[in-house]
């Protein structure tokens, strides 16, 4: 799958953001098997990009493409079914249903478009460390603990993109080390694309584009 991004630009910044930015006033393309790491210090934009790129949030000027398909002309159909096979996402702020175990959670997102069976959830959990968390409510957990959920569940899905906003922010760099190579791992098995974005130049990612954002 190939994403490319025209002239984009929040509508809350001003034009001349775009002099100092390597991502937002330009022209980018991008497809399979590209590491995009986007650098990005609090305040440029970081998560509205990534949530733009997933169609969460419209504010923004310039156009946004997905094997040149202009973003903004998808209708609700068109971006559920690009949510459930095309484009995966790590978001910040986990969302998790706090009233169901982790098990449960990622067994929900497992059965919305099954790329994995069940015992992979094992599998995954254990390699991360959280095998033992896996009936505990997620309201329960620790924000390690839940980021790791969060993780996992983007891999149970099929993908050609990955989108990643700060996936390691609560994990220590022994954590943070075992979650990179799962997704390069996962990423790697499906020539996906992994867009990630982070405060600073990601350690242990091996980014074949760098950005400044």
């Amino acid at each position: 799958m190939k994403l490319e991004i025209k002239n984009l630009l929040p509508v809350y910044f001003e034009e001349e953001r775009k002099s100092t930015s390597e991502i937002w006033g330009k022209e980018r393309s991008f497809s399979n098997g590209d590491l995009v790491n986007i650098v990005a210090p609090s305040g440029t934009g970081k998560t509205s990009l990534v949530h733009f790129l997933y169609k969460m949030r419209e504010s923004y000027s310039g156009t946004i493409l997905y094997d040149d398909q202009p973003l903004n002309q998808f209708n609700r159909e068109a971006i559920a079914a690009l949510r459930k096979d095309q484009v995966s996402i790590i978001l910040q702020d986990m969302r998790l249903f706090e009233e169901q175990t982790i098990l449960e959670n990622l067994e929900v997102k497992r059965q919305l478009s099954p790329y994995h069976p069940q015992e992979r959830i094992i599998e995954m959990a254990r390699r991360l460390g959280v095998d033992h968390r896996l009936n505990a409510l997620a309201k329960n957990c620790s924000y390690g603990e839940q980021q790791r959920a969060v993780i996992i569940r983007a891999m149970l899905q099929p993908f050609g993109v990955l989108l990643m906003d700060e996936p390691f922010s609560h994990l220590d760099h022994a954590n943070s080390k075992k979650a990179i190579d799962l997704i390069l791992e996962e990423t790697a098995a499906r020539k996906a694309l992994v867009l990630f974005a982070e405060l600073e130049k990601a350690t242990g990612f091996p980014a074949t584009h760098l950005y400044h954002l």
